[in-house]
């Protein structure tokens, strides 16, 4: 969790004031906010273009573990995996608005680490914060994200334009973030049983980094912008490979096939499953949170993006009587069935 020698009390600001001070260095920077923090609610602007809108809500102690996720990181995630949804339209994110729900565990030295990282991913990703809340709760810390975007009516990709004969592909690797968590889980153990081990993180850094800072793929529709691929349907995957892509066979009337060989799966990622006696395609297909890109195109569109490092095509859609298929590396096919992360499922 986050140490400071210096503690200033929240009650001493008080909730108007403490909001003042949290969102002082945010700056407005795209046309379309036209009035941010600072009355009843903002006011936002998209000449021509349709509204997006995303939400999600972090709890303490189900979604993020502060033994291991540094406030600034749990900012900075907490905004991207908002903006991460609006990619997954095909849109690009231009506000958001932050709610924050804490006990008086916490300073506001603490909740500055927090929206110093929704800062920095405001300014990476160019998104104005325009406004929230801010509540007392009796335990831990609740984060309520909201993220804005915009697009053109024509260009808003959804999951349901997926055909069959269309191409499948995903975006960077799979599996690692999920063998990331693992890594940190099995240090937190450690670390309990003996408070005076210092977590040994060398050689996860990148499985680790994508567990604590993921990305949302912006890159990657510019990628497509430049091909001149326009996407049949697309997803972003935060709950892992096969619930994503139920998600889309269900939205479009489709089923699929998937060939084990094509899902990209980092070395790294594979060699720490091996430690945890884990099958790599088990992280990649059900671990959840890389937030890459899950997307279909007409299959006249493979040459467009033919040896594109990026983006990897794993399989194609089929009619919906075929069902969803994992091909392994002897040409079985195996019914694919989603175990991802489930908010309300009974473990």
């Amino acid at each position: 969790m986050f140490e400071s020698t210096k503690r200033t009390e929240l009650s001493s600001l008080g909730e108007f004031g403490l909001i003042k001070h949290l969102t002082a260095h945010f700056e407005i920077k795209n046309p379309s906010s036209i009035l941010g923090i600072g009355d009843d609610a903002a006011i936002i602007q998209h000449k021509g273009k349709q509204t997006l809108i995303t939400q999600d809500l972090l709890i303490e102690g189900v979604h993020f573990d502060l033994t291991y996720m540094p406030l600034k990181h749990l900012g900075y995630k907490a905004a991207i995996v908002n903006f991460s949804d609006i990619v997954a339209m095909n849109g690009l994110p231009a506000q958001m608005l932050v709610g924050i729900g804490v006990s008086n565990r916490f300073s506001v030295e603490a909740l500055e680490e927090v929206y110093a990282g929704i800062r920095v991913a405001c300014e990476k990703y160019k998104v104005d914060l325009v406004g929230g809340d801010t509540v007392s709760t009796n335990k831990g810390m609740h984060l309520s994200v909201t993220a804005l975007g915009a697009a053109r009516k024509d260009k808003i990709v959804l999951r349901s334009g997926a055909k069959p004969g269309d191409l499948v592909f995903v975006s960077g690797d799979l599996g690692a973030a999920y063998m990331g968590l693992l890594v940190l889980e099995r240090e937190k153990k450690t670390f309990m049983a003996n408070p005076r081990h210092q977590p040994d993180l060398a050689g996860y850094d990148y499985i680790v980094g994508r567990q604590l800072r993921p990305e949302a793929r912006l890159d990657i529709l510019e990628l497509l912008k430049k091909k001149k691929v326009f996407p049949t349907a697309m997803i972003d995957i935060s709950d892992g490979l096969a619930s994503e892509l139920k998600h889309i066979c269900v939205a479009s009337n489709t089923g699929c096939n998937v060939y084990e060989d094509k899902i990209p799966i980092d070395p790294v990622t594979v060699t720490t499953a091996e430690e945890f006696s884990l099958n790599p395609l088990t992280a990649a297909l059900n671990g959840g949170e890389d937030y890459e890109l899950l997307f279909t195109v007409k299959a006249e569109d493979y040459d467009k993006l033919k040896g594109e490092t990026a983006v990897h095509v794993i399989g194609h859609i089929t009619d919906s009587a075929s069902g969803l298929n994992l091909i392994n590396g002897i040409g079985e096919q195996i019914p694919l069935k989603s175990q991802g992360w489930d908010a309300f499922k009974e473990s």
